[in-house]
């Protein structure tokens, strides 16, 4: 696409927008969209609500068009909720998609820019790095030691050393040097690219070309609450029969036809009470819109099932730096062996990349900096050779020439170095003894060491092979965050294992353990240990450890496996290339956004935003939050249809008239256009309950619907609808001319008592008064009771009450109801107090 030498100012924004408008997005395959009208169908094709519109059609049929038009306006409003709500939850998985999606630094404008991958064109100038995984074909402008792992391509498992197209040789090779290609990944160095090929045109996009989505899968909260509604679904298959049948044996006089259809009528009335089919309403509004509030939070879900395993959680596995601590490293200590505490930090600044990016080097060369060493001075010579760091290894070095003389410069380890340092056993006893005095201080000990070989012949290959002299110990710090202690407190109490994991030293692990307050801040096991355990072994040994220390990245797979062998949920932070599977592995993987690599960040579940520990337990809290209120919700979709069914499934068996029942179709419907916003609005908004952090995780095999909720909720849908059919009967007694007025104040019940329900099971704990407190200031609460009582004033007080079937309610009446609803919800508020007063 691109063959002109590219401009390194890069492009411009017009530019830009120009070539997005010819070649489109940066995307493999479009995803595709479902318009307005397959979303409605879908919703339509429902059970429920094929049974409201047949309802509709039987009032046609009885001649009743007016009956038959007002049903068929409130089908169309339950309806139009529902489109909306799902059309809110597309949008906010939308939003969400769009924060998760892979970003990357380009030049434009002459200036640096982060933008969305799909955003990158033909032309843009891309800036990539050890962990990136390259989002587009391009042309490598200018790199330093750029190492690409091709393997997703061309299958070969060994890294590809990268060269700037100008210093490239002609080749015939397929594969090119001085080109990089969409979904390799950097595992060295960095590089400026230019983008000369995106989406379906790139080398992988023409591999992937033929392969088609895998299917969505439910998860296993979706499939528990898919069975509960086919249950409840051949439940009211079978009433329905039944009702039917008692209907059609009570009206004798009725002509067969009119028989028929009012028996059908009793029947359809009993099975939408019995169809729960907002379960899978609540299940994506609750999750979306939590992980939505989560984002909110500088916690981002990618994956929305996730949300609901956070509550679950048992154990936390945690890097210190960066989470627990604050990631600002600082030299607090200098010691040398000789006391020449200026060639030491001089040795230890030679010893660091000149174009430092770990924490540790930048803290160092602003350590030099402050004494008068500048970078000019210290990288003012011939860098002949280096000694790269590797995780086995825990140490580098640097090859000078400065003033004529060779000089290696090396630093890493304590345990380390000193193996390599030629020394007394004295000093050496002196050095170790100070090592451990400045780890108790909860400092990060490096050791600094010197070589001066005579040639470049005498120069080894490996750092291991040097004899080096130690010139003495550097002591960083890198403070916790001040809110980390507190926030142990609360997983402490919570029941949630805080563990930490560290490449550090198991002393400065400890220090820091003990000032956040960290249990079992003295029980370590190294990275050497830890190579050295059988699975059963670790298994035993962590379930009394607490901190991992100088563990390289392979060894948080072990850990992560032993925690969950053990039955625990596990939550694990991660940020670079080699944590990905490690995160895979755990229940939920939640990697660094600020520093954390794009490979960590698409094995992850969770993207936290901010890097912080505190946010972590936030979403743990958040997790348990949402977890409870769909389980709220749940059982209050069970309450609710209780007196509905069992009004509709007793009237027949008393011999009641049809004409005279006290819900017609009409009505359940009605209900219901108060029962989906009360569950899919009203109840997610519900703030954490005040205790929800002092209880232990909930066991994950348990099931959404427990004998004590289904109890609970049966108990109080019994006495709702015991409190609204009594009512009902004694109005009625046996006058089917009375049914009007009868009805109404049944339903009125049913109504009130709906607005009391949420009050009363805001909270499992905490009383009525208490969670109305909380949500004093939230307009959407406001809006949802007074709407719910002018909806009462408008059926019962308008002249819509004579199309529905219902007579004006006097004063006393209307004050009577109020009481009976208040009493029929209200009495749960006595059982909570009784919970507390035998909990103290």
């Amino acid at each position: 696409m691109t063959s002109n030498k590219p401009n390194m100012a890069g492009l411009t924004a017009a530019e830009a927008h120009k070539l997005q408008e010819k070649y489109g997005k940066n995307e493999l395959t479009q995803g595709k969209k479902q318009n307005f009208f397959s979303k409605a169908l879908h919703i339509i094709c429902e059970p429920m609500f094929l049974l409201l519109i047949v309802a509709a059609i039987i009032y046609f049929i009885l001649g009743e068009p007016r009956d038959g038009a007002i049903m068929l306006v409130f089908v169309i409003c339950i309806i139009s909720i529902d489109i909306i709500q799902e059309w809110k939850t597309d949008k906010t998985l939308n939003a969400l998609k769009d924060l998760s999606a892979p970003h990357i630094t380009v030049i434009r404008d002459c200036k640096e820019q982060t933008i969305a991958s799909a955003d990158l064109v033909p032309g843009d100038l891309m800036m990539i790095y050890e962990g990136i995984k390259i989002p587009a074909d391009g042309i490598v402008v200018k790199c330093s030691d750029l190492c690409v792992d091709e393997s997703s391509l061309t299958g070969e498992a060994e890294g590809v050393w990268k060269l700037p197209t100008e210093n490239a040789e002609p080749t015939t090779d397929y594969w090119r040097r001085d080109y990089c290609y969409a979904g390799t990944l950097v595992t060295q160095g960095t590089a400026t690219v230019c983008v000369d090929k995106i989406g379906a045109v790139t080398e992988y996009g023409k591999i992937g070309a033929n392969v088609t989505a895998a299917p969505d899968e439910d998860t296993p909260l979706q499939k528990q609450t898919g069975s509960l509604v086919k249950l409840c679904a051949g439940i009211a298959a079978v009433l329905f029969a039944l009702v039917g049948l008692f209907t059609w044996f009570n009206i004798p006089d009725h002509a067969i036809g009119d028989r028929l259809i009012e028996s059908i009528l009793s029947g359809i009335t009993l099975a939408m009470a019995m169809i729960p089919e907002e379960f899978p309403v609540i299940l994506t509004v609750f999750l979306s819109m939590g992980a939505w509030r989560l984002a909110k939070k500088q916690s981002l879900v990618r994956k929305l099932p996730s949300v609901e395993t956070l509550g679950a959680v048992s154990v936390l596995c945690v890097d210190k730096t960066g989470t627990i601590t604050m990631n600002q490293m600082t030299v607090q200590d200098v010691w040398a062996l000789d006391g020449d505490n200026h060639t030491l930090c001089e040795t230890m600044g030679l010893g660091c990349e000149t174009d430092a990016y770990d924490p540790m080097e930048k803290a160092m060369l602003s350590h030099c900096d402050n004494l008068g060493i500048s970078k000019e001075h210290l990288f003012s010579g011939e860098l002949v050779s280096e000694y790269a760091f590797t995780n086995e290894l825990k140490m580098m070095g640097h090859v000078w020439r400065r003033n004529g003389e060779l000089v290696i410069a090396a630093k890493g380890s304590p345990e380390r170095i000193l193996t390599i340092c030629n020394m007394s056993n004295e000093k050496r006893k002196i050095a170790e003894r100070k090592i451990m005095e400045m780890s108790k201080e909860g400092l990060r000990v490096i050791a600094v060491a010197t070589a001066k070989p005579q040639s470049e012949a005498e120069i080894p290959a490996q750092i291991t092979d040097c004899t080096l002299t130690l010139c003495g110990l550097i002591g960083l710090a890198d403070p916790p965050r001040e809110s980390v202690k507190a926030d142990i407190a609360v997983c402490n109490k919570a029941g949630i294992r805080v563990v930490m994991i560290t490449g550090d030293n198991g002393i400065t692990a400890s220090s820091i353990a003990k000032k956040i307050g960290m249990p079992n801040s003295d029980h370590i096991i190294t990275g050497d240990m830890l190579s050295e355990m059988s699975d059963e072994e670790l298994r035993e040994e962590v379930k009394d450890v607490s901190i991992f220390s100088r563990v390289v990245p392979e060894h948080k797979m072990r850990i992560v496996k032993a925690f969950k062998e053990n039955g625990e949920i596990v939550a694990m932070t991660g940020d670079g290339v080699n944590d990905a599977s490690a995160l895979k592995y755990a229940d939920i993987g939640i990697a660094m956004g600020k520093r954390g690599s794009e490979v960590s960040r698409e094995a992850a579940d969770l993207i936290l935003m901010d890097d912080n520990f505190t946010t972590i337990v936030e979403t743990v809290k958040d997790g348990r939050r949402i977890y409870d209120n769909i389980r709220k919700a749940v059982g209050y979709v069970f309450t609710i249809h209780i007196p509905i069914a069992f009004a509709s499934l007793l009237a027949p068996m008393l011999g009641i008239a049809p004409t005279a029942l006290l819900l017609l179709p009409l009505h359940v419907v009605l209900l219901e256009l108060l029962i989906d916003p009360t569950c899919s609005i009203v109840l997610e908004r519900q703030p954490a309950e005040m205790d929800i952090m002092e209880r232990k995780p909930r066991d994950p095999k348990e099931k959404l619907l427990t004998a004590t909720i289904l109890f609970k909720s049966v108990l109080q849908g019994l006495v709702i609808f015991a409190a609204s059919f009594g009512a009902y009967y004694t109005i009625l007694d046996g006058n089917a001319a009375g049914a009007p007025t009868a009805r109404a104040m049944g339903l009125t019940i049913i109504m009130l008592s709906n607005l009391f329900l949420v009050q009363v099971n805001s909270s499992d704990h905490d009383l009525a008064a208490q969670s109305i407190k909380r949500l004093v200031k939230d307009k959407v609460m406001w809006a949802v009771n007074f709407g719910t009582l002018a909806m009462l004033g408008v059926i019962l007080y308008s002249p819509l009450n004579a199309f529905l079937k219902l007579a004006p309610l006097s004063a006393p009446m209307f004050f009577t109801a109020v009481g009976i609803a208040a009493v029929a919800v209200f009495w749960y508020e006595i059982v909570k107090l009784i919970k507390k007063l035998r909990k103290k």
